[in-house]
């Protein structure tokens, strides 16, 4: 067992998580964490980035930091998994990204929430550390009792809007069709939506950021911008209160949306990410969230078509 190269059992844990199986991916995770973990207490170890800041000490009774140290969404999307920790250690902190500390801060069932940029001060006091994404194989998580989305976060929001979105009978639809520039694979360009844009009954808000935002398009479609009013992750949360549906790719606002609970749909390359897994256009993680797939690399236009037809009848439904 200790002779499979590290690459093949990674392919194993993608494999399983991909088809829900987790406890096969956990029992794939102990497979490469052992050898590590044997290896930590040797002089000049060093732990490398592939290596889980988690040490597979139990939480009961203990101090424990929780460390986010990937995208916003991930910690959206992870932070679920904070309340069941809480239950069994002394205390939790939370050390989250400046740009999610006004929405968590003061949050039921996370503990102490901090400011995670830590380089220029100490961190809380601790016996144990791990990264929040590591919470569901360090609880041994599976996908039939996977925690809902984190409850509290709605109530977080109240009172973050600098805007109150009109009404006048039409369906309210959010857009973001951009990802970051770390995968453009997942982003689509704002002309292909045509389809979509052309659809009576519907009144499309830009909640996109970065260069994106200033597409010429939004003019030509009558978009209307939200872009300057929701650059903060609470404001784009409050604006999203007031929308009828999000419709987005693979970026923070698709788990800010699914965890607000909104109507959230979602438009992914045909390589998507493990997390929406495969062949399926439901995701355990948001209970309402639609996917909306590739069937071919790079090819959005029958995607397109797909939530476009779908938009409609949701419109007409109204």
């Amino acid at each position: 067992m200790s002779d499979t190269p590290p690459a093949e059992i990674a392919c194993g844990w993608l494999a399983a998580m991909r088809r829900g199986d987790w406890e096969h991916a956990w029992r794939h995770t102990d497979r490469l964490e052992r050898v590590r973990r044997r290896r930590q207490h040797l002089p000049g170890f060093v732990r490398g980035p592939d290596h889980l800041c988690w040490d597979g000490t139990p939480f009961d009774g203990r101090r424990v930091l929780v460390r986010c140290e990937h995208g916003l969404g991930d910690t959206i999307q992870f932070v679920r998994f904070v309340p069941r920790l809480t239950h069994l250690a002394r205390e939790v902190h939370l050390m989250i990204q400046p740009a999610l500390l006004d929405l968590f801060a003061g949050a039921p069932q996370l503990g102490v929430v901090h400011n995670g940029w830590t380089e220029w001060w100490p961190a809380p006091a601790h016996d144990g550390e791990i990264e929040i994404m590591e919470l569901a194989y360090a609880l041994r998580v599976t996908m039939d009792a996977l925690p809902p989305p984190y409850p509290h976060l709605a109530r977080q929001v109240a009172g973050h809007s600098p805007i109150r979105l009109p009404s006048d009978g039409r369906l309210r639809v959010g857009l973001v069709w951009a990802a970051s520039h770390w995968d453009d694979t997942r982003s689509i360009a704002l002309a292909a939506l045509e389809p979509l844009l052309r659809l009576a009954g519907v009144r499309f808000f830009s909640l996109q950021q970065g260069e994106a935002a200033a597409d010429p398009v939004l003019g030509q479609f009558g978009i209307e911008r939200l872009s300057q009013d929701t650059r903060e992750v609470a404001a784009a949360a409050a604006a999203m209160q007031q929308l009828d549906l999000v419709v987005t790719v693979d970026n923070m606002v698709a788990h800010l949306a699914g965890t607000l609970r909104r109507p959230t749909w979602l438009l992914l390359k045909r390589d998507a990410d493990w997390r929406w897994m495969d062949d399926r256009s439901d995701s355990p993680w948001y209970p309402s969230m639609r996917l909306f797939r590739q069937e071919r690399e790079g090819d959005w236009d029958p995607v397109v078509q797909q939530l476009a037809h779908a938009v409609a009848t949701r419109s007409s439904r109204a």
